[in-house]
C-alpha cells in the first residue's frame, strides 16, 4: 500500500495480552506456548518490523516499581514470559516516554522542538514527549542512538510527526 508511509501499533502491551489470552492460557502444552509467545514478538519485530519500509510505531503501557534491592523506582514495559529478561525495549533503538510535566520544570528546556500554548501557560502543565535520560528518569529505559536528542530537547512537544520529522533528518 504505497499511499501508507505509517503503521501504529496500539498497544503492544494489549497485542501480547490478547496472545496470552488466545493461545497460551488454555494450551495443553503451556512451556511450549510461551516458547511460541517469545517467538511471535520476534518474528514480528525481526522479519516484519525490520524489513518494513514504513514508519511503525509501537505504543506500550508502562508500569513504575519498587526495586527494593537498590532502593530505586524502575519503569518499563511489562511483559511475562522469557522476553521479560531482556525486556521488549530492547528490540527498539529509540524509545520515548510520554509525561505531564509542570511548566515550571520545563523551564530550563528551551528548543523549537518545545512549544508551551497559552492554555498549558494557564493550567501550568504541558502533556510532552521524553526523549533522553533525567536524574529523575535514569531508571527508565527511555534511549535513543547518541547524538539524536540534544539535551535542550530532552522534552518536546507530544507531536508524533514533529519526532519522526527529527529522527527522519537524524537518520537521512
Amino acid at each position: 500500500m504505497k499511499d501508507i508511509h505509517t503503521i501504529v501499533i496500539d498497544s503492544l502491551t494489549f497485542l501480547m495480552d490478547a496472545y496470552e489470552t488466545m493461545y497460551v492460557i488454555n494450551s495443553a502444552n503451556t512451556m511450549k506456548a510461551w516458547q511460541d509467545f517469545a517467538q511471535f514478538f520476534k518474528t514480528l519485530m525481526q522479519q516484519h518490523v525490520a524489513n518494513s519500509t514504513k514508519n511503525v510505531i509501537f505504543i506500550a503501557h508502562t508500569l513504575t516499581t519498587l526495586n527494593e534491592a537498590d532502593m530505586v523506582m524502575e519503569t518499563k514495559v511489562p511483559i511475562k514470559g522469557s522476553l521479560k529478561n531482556t525486556g521488549i525495549e530492547s528490540y527498539f533503538s529509540a524509545v520515548i516516554s510520554t509525561r505531564r510535566m509542570t511548566i515550571k520544570d520545563l523551564g530550563t528546556y528551551k528548543s523549537k522542538m518545545l512549544n508551551i500554548s497559552p492554555e498549558e501557560e494557564m493550567l501550568g502543565f504541558k502533556y510532552c514527549f521524553q526523549n533522553k535520560l533525567t536524574k529523575d528518569t535514569i531508571h527508565s529505559r527511555i534511549r535513543s542512538p547518541m547524538g539524536m536528542f540534544k539535551t535542550e530537547e530532552t522534552f518536546t512537544d507530544n507531536c508524533v510527526q514533529q519526532t519522526l520529522d527529527h529522527l527522519h533528518k537524524f537518520y537521512s
